[in-house]
C-alpha cells in the first residue's frame, strides 16, 4: 500500500474500540488522510476497524515499548490520537493494576512522538478527572480536579504528562475530556447499550442504588465530529476540551426513557449501590465544544432511536 507524501499520516491507538474505531473511520473519509489503527484487541474488536485503502490495522500493545517502536519507525506520523485505555467502570475497579499500567502507554506515545517529529498529540482523557463535582457545569479551566480512583488518577497524570512534554519539548497537544459517550457499536459493559438490549428482550433492567446519580450522554457522532474538526481546523492547540452533552439526566430516568421508547415490558430492579466509582453528578460546560461543532447536539431521545433500530437489525 503506497502512502503519498502529500497525505497526513495519523496514528490512532485503541483503534478497535468504540471511539478509536469510529474516529479512524471518520478520518478515512478524507482522501488526504492515511490512518494507522493500533490495538492489542484485549477489549476491542476487529469488527470495529474499517479496513480500506487509507487505513492500516496493526495488532500491538501501546504499553509495551518494543511493540510500538516499530510502528513509529515504519510510519512518519504527523498526528497521534492516543485513545487506548482500560475502560468501563466495573473493569477499571476490578483491574486497577491494568489501569495503572496505562501510564506506560502514555509515556511511550509521548516519547516516540517527540523523537519522530509528530506535530500534535491528542489525548483521550475523561470526565472522571473531576471526581465528585465541586461545581456544575464542570468547566475545563475553573472546576478543580478531584481524582481518587485509579482510572481517574491515570487520566489526570496523563494530562500532566502531555502538558509537561509541551513545556520541555514543545510538543503540541489537545486534551479531550470525554463524558459518557454511547453509540451503536458500544459493548454491553456500558449503560445505554445494556439498557436498550435488555428492554428489547423485555428483561429486567438493573440499576445501582436509587438511580438518582446523574449523567449527560453524548452520542458518538457528536464526539467524533468534534475531535476531527479540532484537528482539521487547527483548534484548541495546547488546550483542554470537554466533549459530552449538557442534557443532565438520572440513571433511573434513562431506564424509564429506554423502556418507553422501546415499548418494553421490562421492570427496573434496584441493586445495592456501588461502594466506589459511581459519581453523584456529571454535567459539562460545553462552551468550547459547541463552538467547534457549530451544530445542534444529538438529543438522548434521538440517540436512543438509533440504538434501538441498530439492535433490532442485529437481532434479525
Amino acid at each position: 500500500m503506497l502512502m503519498p507524501n502529500s497525505k497526513k499520516k495519523i496514528l490512532v491507538t485503541g483503534g478497535a474500540g468504540q471511539l478509536g474505531g469510529a474516529l479512524a473511520k471518520c478520518l478515512s473519509k478524507n482522501p488526504k488522510h492515511f490512518i494507522v489503527s493500533v490495538d492489542n484487541l484485549s477489549t476491542g474488536s476487529i469488527d470495529k476497524v474499517r479496513l480500506c485503502d487509507n487505513i492500516r490495522f496493526i495488532n500491538a500493545d501501546i504499553n509495551n515499548y518494543n511493540d510500538i517502536v516499530p510502528v513509529f519507525g515504519r510510519f512518519d506520523f504527523d498526528f497521534v490520537f492516543h485513545f487506548a485505555a482500560v475502560v468501563g467502570v466495573k473493569r477499571t475497579l476490578e483491574q486497577p493494576i491494568d489501569v495503572l499500567n496505562d501510564i506506560e502507554g502514555i509515556k511511550n506515545i509521548l516519547s516516540l512522538s517527540k523523537n519522530s517529529g509528530v506535530k500534535r498529540v491528542f489525548y483521550a482523557s475523561s470526565s472522571e478527572v473531576y471526581g465528585e463535582p465541586f461545581e456544575i457545569p464542570q468547566n475545563e479551566n475553573t472546576t478543580p480536579l478531584n481524582s481518587r480512583l485509579p482510572y481517574a488518577i491515570v487520566k489526570n497524570v496523563g494530562e500532566a504528562f502531555f502538558k509537561a512534554y509541551k513545556k520541555e519539548y514543545d510538543l503540541d497537544y489537545t486534551i479531550f475530556r470525554f463524558f459518557n459517550t454511547y453509540g451503536p457499536n458500544q459493548s454491553n459493559d456500558f449503560v445505554i447499550p445494556r439498557f436498550v438490549k435488555l428492554a428489547l428482550k423485555n428483561q429486567p433492567i438493573p440499576i445501582y442504588g436509587k438511580g438518582d446519580q446523574t449523567r449527560s450522554f453524548c452520542f458518538i457522532d457528536d464526539n467524533i465530529d468534534t475531535c476531527v474538526k479540532t484537528l482539521e481546523n487547527d483548534l484548541h492547540i495546547n488546550d483542554v476540551l470537554n466533549i459530552g452533552n449538557d442534557e443532565e439526566i438520572s440513571i433511573l430516568e434513562v431506564a424509564k426513557k429506554v423502556i418507553n421508547i422501546t415499548h418494553s415490558d421490562s421492570e427496573i430492579i434496584h441493586l445495592p449501590a456501588l461502594k466506589e466509582g459511581d459519581m453523584k453528578r456529571r454535567c459539562p460546560d460545553l462552551t468550547k465544544m459547541k463552538a467547534v461543532l457549530d451544530r445542534d447536539l444529538v438529543t438522548l431521545d434521538q440517540g436512543l432511536e438509533v440504538m434501538m433500530k441498530r439492535c433490532e437489525l442485529n437481532s434479525e
